[in-house]
């Protein structure tokens, strides 16, 4: 086992424990960026000027009656940039616009004393603008060739030769919708100057090290001159990675022309009209089977509609490109990605961060087509798992390809997979007007940032006198745990009790040069530097141990807070050890590092090896729908996950849990809505409150939920042998989607395959019935002498004239 990996005697990691704020949460005294204003003296506010049209030249901007409103203090424009007007890493993202590229899309920003006078002040701007035609939907973008960005290509055997020789080829469309993040903390910042000019902010950022250096940039300082720090976020999933940064620079700016503290907090319209959301996808494929149902070729082309700058598009588009394969081995694969440039805001990162959709491609494609081929959808997956010694189409090995179909029959076996089919198909039988099923889906997602410089982290800790120990990282908290687990990381490999461990905010001017916690990567590169510095401190201590103890530092054991000889009852307590290696002026901190070792990859080849490691996962959800009107029910769900052996289970169990719940919101409740019409609100967002964008709630959790995670699963080479478990849970919830179409074609003969929306809504579900009930198999698809067939355009909206009129 590797020095990573190994756990020591009477290890912290892996005893279940609360989140270390879960009392601070339930009562209300946790402190959020916000927050701090009210422990702030004369703190300015800022208010918007948003432009309500989707695209347009700005050919005036008049702020005199602005600043004759009482309260105003000034108005902020691209005049008033001392460094580089933009937000962006691609710098194209201007901060201050001279051309609107959405509906809603900020120019200018007004300070005032109170937020009622900057709101009154920015409604007295007045914006001059030269309207231009603007691209709402990412199927307009494809017909106007607008793209733009990186066009990566993975390519692996002969296409051709693998469509020619397969037995089966099937064709489609598939087109679903993005997520908005709805973090109950919207976007905010508060931004302070000191005597010396140094810019100090507080934000609810993801990224604080990139959120200082585009500060820096705007306000024409050096990163040295910024010091970002993020206390705790009200929730982030990606939505906090990029898009923090310009309204971390709206207060910087402010606050350094003002000389003022200035905060910035979006209400909760302006933060859905202004952020970011997953990206939605369009995707045409074509498809071979053998006469057994394995995969023999895929021929695909995904679409991501970036919005109007690109933002991470980039890399969402390529890991989407590397999970499409999911758990699924494909001898031949050609896979393009593009990115479709529209008039709607800048979609970012979210959970997954491209993963999930590439990965639900390919479970619709298996879902559309196991019906065609005569089989079972959970046969047709288990078919055509990767077994050892293969590799994906981006030419990573796969390892532990066994734990693909372990995890799978555990699933099968907690869940009574075969009594209960037999049960729902009685069930069907008798109820003509309800129906119910049950699927299996499962997943493989790889663990690294796809750009091998991000897969590092730093740390710095401190021992004081007393024994105290307080730990530093590179990593936020958004409320996923990772700092509960850094807290674990530190006392295990200290050898103390976890109440003598603290943590500290995260902060620029303590770790710098980070990356964004993002890619599930959090507690594998905050927990190596910090497991790095504890070691380095454990390894000075335990010298002076040695010496206070008279044996060789090798025999000396930290266990549970006391310095011990092996084989003797000689011992020391911690505060004694920490108080004697002060006086023997040993040094009490340490710096610590990690970098993810193994990975390589080649963007422009679109092959390497990206991922340290992949984390699995299988759940099957039970559904019941109703035939009338599409609505449904989640009857029970049963998960295994692997995170390798857990740093922390009752964290982990919490984020499987969370991240199903938000899969599942994103696949069959949550519907983004902009207005696609020539009217004068054409690309304004219309869900934008919690009235009109559907969340999970209670109604929609799993009447019965049981979830486990994978035992005597170590992972070597990672931090005590644990796994990663921040995104991969939420690709769980494909199972969800997967029994909904699986009981819409139940009321339709045996054989139907049928195309179902996503987001799966009850109107969705509804009209995929309809189209079950008229189902004729062989026109649906079935393949013919020549084994061709064509499933649809995966919409689930049927598209013939009667068919509408019945709406």
């Amino acid at each position: 086992m590797s020095n990573l990996s190994e756990r020591p005697e009477k290890p912290v990691v892996g005893v279940p424990m609360p989140h270390e704020s879960a009392s601070l949460h339930v009562t209300g005294s946790a402190l959020y960026t916000d927050d701090l204003v009210y422990r702030t003296k004369d703190v300015l506010h800022a208010f918007p000027v948003q432009v309500m049209k989707a695209h347009g030249r700005i050919t005036a901007l008049r702020t005199e009656a602005a600043l004759a409103v009482p309260g105003v203090v000034r108005v902020l424009t691209i005049d008033d940039v001392p460094g580089v007007n933009d937000a962006g890493m691609k710098h194209d993202e201007p901060l201050f616009p001279t051309e609107v590229m959405f509906h809603g899309h900020a120019v200018a920003w007004v300070l005032g004393d109170t937020l009622e006078a900057a709101r009154l002040g920015a409604a007295a701007v007045v914006v001059e603008l030269e309207e231009l035609p603007a691209i709402v939907s990412v199927r307009e973008a494809i017909e106007a060739d607008s793209f733009h960005g990186a066009r990566p290509l993975m390519i692996r055997g002969d296409i051709e030769e693998g469509l020619a020789d397969s037995a089966h080829v099937f064709s489609g469309e598939f087109e679903f919708k993005g997520q908005e993040h709805f973090y109950l903390e919207t976007h905010c910042a508060l931004a302070q100057v000191d005597e010396a000019g140094q810019m100090f902010i507080q934000s609810s950022t993801q990224h604080p090290s990139e959120t200082q250096e585009i500060v820096a940039h705007v306000l024409g300082l050096h990163s040295h001159e910024v010091t970002v720090q993020c206390l705790r976020m009200g929730g982030g999933f990606g939505g906090k990675e990029m898009q923090p940064h310009g309204f971390a620079a709206i207060a910087a700016l402010g606050a350094k022309l003002t000389g003022r503290p200035v905060r910035l907090r979006l209400n909760r319209t302006q933060d859905l009209t202004m952020s970011g959301k997953r990206h939605g996808f369009h995707s045409i494929w074509k498809i071979g089977f053998d006469a057994d149902g394995r995969i023999q070729a895929l021929d695909a082309t995904l679409t991501a509609d970036g919005g109007w700058s690109l933002d991470l598009s980039e890399p969402v588009l390529a890991r989407a490109l590397c999970h499409i394969d999911n758990t699924y081995w494909i001898p031949h694969a050609r896979v393009a990605g593009r990115i479709a440039q529209s008039n709607t805001v800048s979609n970012t990162a979210f959970r997954g961060f491209g993963g999930p959709q590439g990965m639900l491609v390919m479970e619709d494609i298996l879902g559309r087509c196991a019906p065609l081929l005569g089989l079972d959808p959970a046969e047709l997956r288990e078919r055509n798992f990767y077994q050892p010694g293969q590799s994906t189409p981006y030419g990573q090995p796969v390892g532990q390809t066994d734990r693909i179909g372990k995890i799978w029959h555990e699933v099968q076996d907690g869940a009574d997979w075969t009594g209960r089919q037999r049960e729902i198909a009685a069930f069907n039988a008798a109820h003509p007007n309800t129906k119910r099923a049950l699927a299996i889906t499962n997943i493989k997602f790889g663990i690294s940032f796809n750009l091998t410089a991000f897969n590092q982290g730093g740390s710095l800790v401190l021992i004081y006198k007393d024994g105290s120990v307080l730990i530093n990282h590179g990593g936020t908290e958004m409320g996923q745990g990772l700092h509960t687990k850094m807290m674990q990381v530190a006392a295990t490999t200290l050898g103390i009790p976890l109440h003598k461990v603290r943590l500290a905010p995260t902060r620029t001017d303590k770790v710098p040069n980070t990356s964004a916690t993002a890619a599930s990567s959090g507690a594998d590169l905050n927990g190596g530097a910090i497991k790095n510095a504890c070691e380095q401190l454990r390894d000075r201590l335990v010298q002076v141990a040695a010496t206070q103890l008279g044996t060789n530092a090798s025999d000396v054991r930290i266990v549970e807070g006391i310095a011990r000889v092996l084989g003797s009852d000689k011992e020391l307590d911690w505060d004694t050890l920490v108080r004697t290696a002060y006086m023997q002026r040993v040094q009490l901190s340490a710096s610590g590092y990690y970098r993810t070792e193994g990975l390589h990859w080649d963007a422009k080849i679109f092959q390497g090896s990206p991922f340290k490691y992949f984390s699995y996962g299988a759940a099957a959800t039970e559904v019941e729908v109703d035939g009338f009107t599409g609505a449904y029910r989640i009857r029970r769900v049963d998960i295994v996950h692997d995170v390798g052996d857990s740093l922390s289970p009752l964290i982990d169990i919490g984020q499987v849990e969370g991240g199903f719940v938000q899969g599942a919101g994103w696949l069959t409740l949550e519907d983004l809505r902009w207005d696609t019409s020539d009217g004068p609100h054409r690309g304004r967002f219309l869900t934008q409150a919690a009235s009109t964008y559907k969340l999970p709630s209670f109604s929609e959790m799993p009447e019965e939920f049981n979830v486990t995670l994978m035992e005597n699963a170590t992972e070597e080479g990672a931090v005590y042998g644990s796994k990663a478990v921040g995104e991969p849970p939420l690709m769980l919830a494909f199972s969800v989607r997967e029994a909904l179409r699986q009981a819409a074609a139940a009321f339709g003969p045996a054989g139907t395959s049928v195309d179902l929306g996503c987001p799966a809504t009850p109107e969705a579900v509804y009209w995929a019935i309809e189209a079950a009930r008229t189902s004729d198999v062989r026109r649906n698809g079935h393949t013919n002498g020549n084994g061709n067939g064509h499933t649809g355009n995966g919409s689930g909206i049927p598209t013939d004239a009667s068919a509408l009129s019945r709406v």
